[in-house]
């Protein structure tokens, strides 16, 4: 192109020509697209989106939880101390609702238990000293011992014996549905200085008598756990059976340009864990209990089910701002041209009348450096160009 073509090229530019095309079918699809752009915006980005607010994601949680009640076993009466842990209150928790107890057990040697793999052998030279084995119960002692029972023979451990003694299963869910829950959540928006809790009591004893309910009582969050259960579409029976994790979900989506009474906590209530796994279905996990028995350490190896319950905090905040509204606005008053563009399209690639609609729609005006001359205006003339379209 050279300097010349370069300089030619940055001190031109591109003015648009407005042709008028009088087709019905074209015009009326010029103004249904206009219609739709003006309803996506008007009615779903401004209206349901609230294009034109401020927006933050994730507001700062807090969670505070507390459970209460008692039930019973066939051996003895359990207490919040014994059945829910852990005991801080947090947004994870669990109540035991069935527990498999294993007899005393205490440090010493002891044959490894007959379903660990590797354990059997024939002489002491199958047992390697101060081996462990991940699903073995200790460390071997490198000598091969009868089991117990007089069944064969396998390798000796150091460990919480005995390893496989008999446990009794007792249930505790005979009265566990009627455990309260308390859900104590405070939340704030800083980039918005907004912060409300669940909890709004117009007395002291409030909570002492109320219980949640969606329509009445939505600001006292206390919970029976057969209801978030029931609320999470399962079975109580079975779930304290094999034990399983309920979600509690706290959502609040607020309009800040509202009064703050309209920010209110939405909850839902759904199982979290897949409930039809064939591997490591339900809920459980150990703990042991330890004693001293005639000067030895002793404990009570406890496996527990349970209903674990996992409270999850989530929501947004909106509030009106004057740059968020004009980006909202430029970007519909440009998604207006849309229906020039798709029209012009048609009629330049789809219609017979492209050949004259090019020759009016694209003219070139030059000049050189300097004011304009009379023989080559700029502007080809001072009142639209007018095409119209007849039927052949």
């Amino acid at each position: 192109m050279g300097v010349r073509g370069c300089l030619r090229a940055v001190s031109s530019y591109s003015s648009p020509q407005v042709v008028v095309v009088r087709n019905g079918h074209l015009g009326t699809a010029y103004r249904a697209l206009q219609l739709l752009v003006l309803l996506y915006f008007t009615g779903y980005v401004f209206i349901i989106q609230k294009g034109y607010q401020e927006r933050e994601m994730g507001p700062e949680s807090s969670i505070i939880t507390k459970v209460k009640g008692v039930t019973q076993s066939p051996s003895k009466v359990w207490d919040v101390g014994e059945y829910v842990a852990p005991p801080e209150g947090g947004s994870t928790f669990s109540i035991l609702t069935r527990v498999d107890i294993s007899p005393a057990q205490a440090m010493e040697t002891c044959p490894e238990g007959r379903a660990v793999a590797n354990a059997t052998c024939s002489s002491d030279q199958d047992c390697v000293p101060r081996d462990t084995d991940t699903s073995g119960h200790g460390e071997r002692t490198g000598r091969c011992v009868p089991q117990a029972g007089g069944t064969g023979k396998s390798c000796e451990v150091l460990a919480w014996c005995p390893v496989d003694g008999d446990s009794i299963s007792e249930s505790l869910a005979e009265m566990a549905s009627q455990f309260t829950v308390l859900i104590k959540n405070n939340i704030h928006f800083p980039r918005f200085g907004f912060s409300k809790g669940n909890i709004q009591a117009s007395e002291s004893g409030y909570l002492k008598s109320c219980m949640f309910n969606t329509t009445s009582a939505l600001y006292c969050p206390i919970f029976k756990l057969g209801f978030l259960v029931e609320q999470a579409g399962e079975d109580f029976a079975e779930l304290a059976e094999k034990g399983g994790v309920i979600g509690v979900i706290i959502s609040w989506n607020c309009n800040l340009d509202l009064p703050d009474a309209e920010c209110n906590p939405h909850y839902s209530f759904r199982r979290l864990d897949p409930k039809g796994a064939l591997a490591s279905q339900g809920y459980n996990y150990r703990f042991a209990k330890y004693y001293n028995w005639n000067g030895t350490r002793s404990r009570v190896l406890i496996k527990a089910y349970g209903i674990r319950v996992d409270v999850i905090v989530h929501g947004q905040a909106g509030k009106f701002s004057l740059i968020p509204t004009i980006i909202t606005l430029a970007t519909a008053l440009t998604s207006v041209g849309l229906g020039s563009f798709v029209c012009d399209w048609i009629l330049l690639c789809c219609m017979d009348k492209e050949q004259r609609y090019s020759s009016r729609k694209f003219e070139q005006g030059s000049r050189p450096w300097g004011t304009p001359s009379a023989e080559q205006p700029i502007l080809q003339s001072n009142h639209l160009p007018l095409l119209r379209s007849h039927r052949r």
